[in-house]
């Protein structure tokens, strides 16, 4: 379960490299397995019929072979999609904190850029608790966004 719960780029090497033995094998299982069965099935005098038997046991074990790489091969393609989307996953969950704190300090930015501008006339400037009513404001913003947010269940 490593592909669910540490998904690595690593481990994407690895399921690569086993896909790869695993098309090895199949290619080299593959052409035996026609080449056994038709000297289990047919007539010469090099091979006895007491031997035969044993052709064709080679001969089922080279299907089951071939199934079982054919199984493995679909379930590293199905290991493969898990650690796509378990990567996705991830992206998405640092993509939405990401989101909230931008979505959080865009009003704050808007609010200091308002008051950084040069202005020479702003009621504010000469009020003693404009600073900190400015401060508290900004406070306050955050704090209803957090809320909000934690409300909708985006938090």
């Amino acid at each position: 379960m490593k592909v669910v719960a540490n998904p690595k780029n690593n481990l994407l090497h690895e399921i690569h490299e086993l896909k790869r033995e695993l098309f090895i094998l199949r290619r080299a299982a593959w052409p035996l397995r026609e080449v056994v069965g038709d000297i289990a099935e047919a007539e010469s005098r090099l091979v006895k019929d007491s031997t035969k038997v044993y052709f064709r046991e080679v001969h089922n074990h080279l299907i089951q072979i071939v199934d079982i790489v054919e199984t493995f091969r679909d379930m590293l393609s199905g290991m493969i999609d898990i650690y796509l989307s378990s990567i996705s996953n991830r992206l998405n969950e640092v993509m939405k904190v990401l989101t909230m704190i931008a979505t959080i300090f865009i009003p704050l930015t808007f609010i200091v850029g308002v008051y950084g501008m040069n202005f020479k006339y702003m009621p504010e400037l000469e009020w003693e608790w404009g600073y900190p009513a400015i401060l508290g404001l900004m406070l306050a913003v955050a704090v209803i966004m957090v809320i909000y947010f934690k409300k909708k269940n985006w938090l």
